[in-house]
């Protein structure tokens, strides 16, 4: 038995493309990010200690789970990784949604923003072992989309 097909290996698997989001042909981080909203959404409707427990588990399960899919894919960063883009989604998300939904949808867009550009810090991260590397530079950039999302709220329009 491969390390892909035993249960570890599939469930590695899944998660770190995020249900299949990694497997697009073209832009599998940004479809990655789009496939991580439903969740969003959900999650905005819990309270906001569950909001932020599941973004932790999934989190740390994208550790484990791109650390896992590399090794088994034999690449320092396989494109198909977007467990990243879901952590990253998350965060972004969360700091924002305070308030409302057009800051939630301008901290999306500054998360591939920076994600894409990675200034400063966030690409830095990168050079972290396996899929600490792989994780932390989309976690900083949700924090910084977030953060600057939450920051231009009050200049935003508020939809009801």
């Amino acid at each position: 038995m491969s390390a892909r097909t035993t249960p570890a290996g599939w469930l590695a698997r899944v998660l770190a493309t995020w249900f299949g989001c990694g497997y697009s042909p073209k832009a599998p981080g940004t479809v990655g990010t789009l496939g991580t909203l439903p969740l969003c959404y959900l999650l905005s409707r819990q309270t906001t200690l569950v909001y932020w427990l599941v973004t932790f588990v999934v989190t740390a399960l994208g550790v484990w789970a791109s650390s896992r899919y590399a090794a088994d894919a034999g690449e320092e960063d396989p494109q198909a990784v977007v467990i990243d883009e879901t952590s990253g989604t998350l965060i972004a998300v969360g700091l924002a949604l305070s308030g409302g939904l057009v800051p939630a949808l301008l901290a999306v867009a500054l998360f591939r923003l920076f994600d894409i550009w990675k200034p400063g810090p966030i690409d830095s991260v990168q050079s972290l072992p396996r899929g600490w590397g792989i994780m932390a530079d989309d976690v900083l950039a949700g924090f910084a989309a977030g953060l600057v999302a939450e920051a231009v709220t009050p200049w935003l329009p508020r939809l009801s």
